[in-house]
């Protein structure tokens, strides 16, 4: 009788495998997450919504000059309490501080620099997360071995990004032990990382990954203030016109795959805002033109109260990118942003890929829209794909 249950029990397997059901079944058990940022204002808890995100990044804590967390304001001691009290409405969700941020990593290269100063950072870090109750820390700091703003910087950072990681990966695995808080329910540490080569180049992500439960690809900015030439700051795929060299949003988790990332790390990293350029030259609607004027930055809902076809603005569509824009040849500003179309074959990128989710930066850049953006990314998420053709 054993031999026969063992051929059926073959055979079913089998079938099964044919038909996609087992990997379907894998797939659909590994639920995605959805990472939002909540920085210190501009929310309410009710308008929190802790059934929609797998965790919140509060953004931000800073290094300070002594080597350990700087003080934060009693106002973010109060939304962490805030944040953290949405647990009790799901269970499953995750807080995380956000350590540094554009304008927040001075100090870091300091605090990477030996043994003591990175266990001095990390006790410190602990300490933070178990004085406000959190799940875990994110590390985000721009940049290694390169500048910021205004930031400390080393050839040596690219060797320490690795040993500040795991110095924290460590201490906070120490007192897991000792909170019990061990195999799924261990304490997280997490980064985000440039979408440009040089954040791939100025680290060892393939060491470095391995203290870390996820790596958040800031593929947004890919243009940006500093750019003299207008582009889309989040395209999925590359243009056919403008600057090649520049990455897409592929092109980075590309990038990071071949650095040793796994796919099943990799959060894609996607944006709840606009990026202007004005004194644009009026060629192709303002699209990879050179501009004179000022740069403008520009939350979703700020774009569809004021720009998204009003006021002199038309909407236009780069189909090779997967992305919207808008140009306005009066005034001659031309604005790159992402929108719920733009969102769809996104999804269906992380679906195809075999990503880890999706991230977002912020949370309150959609509020007045009543959330439409986030409603887009998590529907998206539940939904099996509908197009193909996005992955590589």
């Amino acid at each position: 009788m054993k031999k026969p249950h063992a051929f059926y029990t073959f055979l079913i397997l089998v079938a099964l495998l044919v038909s996609g059901g087992v990997a379907g079944q894998a797939q659909s058990a590994r639920p995605y997450v959805v990472i939002g940022y909540v920085t210190d204002k501009g929310w309410t808890k009710q308008q929190i919504d802790p059934f929609k995100l797998t965790h919140i990044n509060y953004a931000f804590a800073v290094p300070a000059q002594n080597g350990e967390l700087a003080a934060i304001t009693p106002r973010d001691s109060a939304n962490m309490a805030i944040l953290t009290s949405l647990r009790s409405v799901n269970k499953n969700l995750k807080v995380l501080i956000s350590v540094g941020g554009w304008g927040g990593c001075k100090y870091f290269s300091d605090a990477a620099l030996t043994d003591e100063s990175r266990r001095k950072f990390a006790n410190s870090a602990v300490a933070f997360l178990k004085k406000h109750k959190l799940d875990g820390v994110d590390i985000d700091w721009e940049y290694p071995a390169q500048v910021g703003a205004g930031n400390i910087y080393r050839p040596e950072d690219k060797e320490n990004f690795t040993l500040f990681l795991k110095a924290i990966r460590d201490r906070l695995d120490e007192q897991g032990r000792q909170d019990n808080r061990t195999g799924q329910n261990h304490y997280l540490l997490t980064a985000a990382t440039g979408g440009d080569t040089a954040f791939v180049n100025h680290t060892n992500l393939g060491e470095a990954q391995q203290y870390l439960d996820y790596v958040n690809i800031m593929t947004y900015d890919l243009y940006h203030g500093n750019d003299k030439v207008t582009g889309h700051h989040s395209p999925l795929d590359q243009s056919k016109k403008g600057d090649q060299s520049r990455n897409s949003s592929m092109s980075a988790v590309d990038g990071h795959i071949r650095a040793g990332v796994p796919v099943e790390k990799i959060v894609l990293g996607i944006p709840f805002y606009g990026r202007g350029w004005a004194d644009v030259k009026p060629v192709d609607n303002g699209l990879f033109q050179p501009a004179t004027g000022k740069h403008s930055f520009l939350s979703y809902d700020e774009l569809v109260a004021k720009y998204i076809n009003k006021n002199g603005f038309v909407r236009y569509w780069d189909a090779d990118a997967k992305a919207p824009y808008l140009w306005n040849p009066t005034s001659r500003t031309f604005i790159s942003y992402a929108d719920a179309e733009s969102f769809g074959p996104k999804v269906d990128y992380v679906k195809q890929k075999g990503l880890a989710g999706v991230m977002f930066w912020e949370y309150i850049y959609d509020l007045q829209q009543k959330n439409v953006l986030l409603n887009k990314l998590v529907d998206g998420l539940k939904e099996p794909s509908s197009r193909s053709g996005a992955g590589r």
